[in-house]
């Protein structure tokens, strides 16, 4: 267990900390980064030890957050059979991996110790494109709420089990991929990806039923760096003839710094080659046009610089 999560570090620090080009928390994570993986350590501890060196609520919750996201693991088994048995905060300590309850629970318990207001929201996501209109029996994930004032604009979103990293499309494997883009998500961009199933948690503006929600495409985490907001076709399930144009665009913060846009049909095997697509702006809006020469039902990644931001399942048949 020890080499395990010493050479998870070691892989973090290699490979950097997915972050906008400015981050303000870059001296948070690079602490926690030095304190490691804090093996053989008891919550309440591991609390103290991530939080001691802050007197901002905002950096002891950023402290927790990049801390959960490196030193613990989304389950495979139990995040796609949403078993939830393992989820009290010591176990995902002791077992160092969890489904997103898990990570949820112990973020608000960490926080509370913390004296943090945070609550955990259950919810849905989509997992992959199959997921597009297919309405799970009942909630499939878990994130959270913090309340650092007393405006209602001073609730914010934070997703540690995404940013720690991902799972394969049939929920096999599990990938690290640090994000800080979970923690104050862009909530445009949250309430794009995740809806909770009691409103009350709903930030901002969002889908105005889990059926609006489930027909949206599947968003990636490339779309929080663009602070992505009305994707184009709105509709997930695209049906469409060979050769017949379709229209795609986002609005973005900023368009004019955009300088490839890219497209991949399929997937595993049948994953094709990046094709780059012509775009025009306007504004802060990107619009391009795709023609699906082929008949088949496929998924179709949209990339923008290099970044994935959404995701859509095409029918083209004639």
């Amino acid at each position: 267990m020890r080499y395990f999560l010493t050479l998870c570090l070691l892989l973090i620090v290699m490979q950097g900390i997915s972050q906008p080009s400015v981050n303000k928390y870059q001296a948070v994570d690079n602490l926690i980064l030095e304190l490691g993986p804090l093996e053989k350590e008891n919550v309440a501890t591991i609390t103290d030890t991530l939080t001691s060196s802050f007197t901002d609520k905002d950096k002891k919750a950023r402290a927790i957050f990049t801390w959960i996201a490196q030193c613990i693991e989304l389950d495979p088994k139990a995040s796609r059979t949403n078993d939830d048995k393992n989820t009290e905060p010591e176990n995902v300590i002791q077992f160092r991996k969890s489904s997103p309850l898990g990570f949820a629970l112990l973020f608000q318990e960490m926080c509370s110790q913390a004296d943090i207001r945070c609550l955990v929201v259950d919810g849905y996501v989509k997992y992959n494109t199959e997921n597009i209109n297919n309405i799970p029996d009942a909630s499939n994930y878990s994130w959270n709420v913090i309340q650092l004032g007393t405006s209602p604009n001073e609730w914010y979103y934070v997703d540690a089990a995404k940013a720690s990293g991902y799972l394969d499309k049939k929920q096999t494997l599990f990938t690290r991929k640090f994000s800080g883009e979970y923690f104050f998500s862009n909530k445009t961009v949250f309430n794009l990806e995740h809806f909770p199933d009691n409103q009350a948690w709903l930030l901002g503006e969002g889908t105005r039923n889990i059926k609006e929600f489930y027909s949206l495409p599947l968003i990636h985490d490339g779309a929080y760096k663009l602070t992505l907001s009305k994707p184009n076709p709105s509709n997930g399930l695209i049906k469409t003839k060979p050769n017949d144009a379709n229209l795609f665009g986002f609005k973005t913060n900023d368009a004019s710094n955009i300088t490839n846009i890219s497209i991949i049909l399929g997937e595993g095997a049948k994953q094709q080659k990046p094709e780059r697509i012509n775009f025009t702006t306007k504004g802060n809006e990107i619009f391009f046009s795709y023609k699906f020469k082929k008949e088949d039902t496929y998924p179709v990644r949209i990339i923008a610089d290099g970044k994935d931001v959404m995701s859509y399942m095409v029918e083209s048949s004639e």
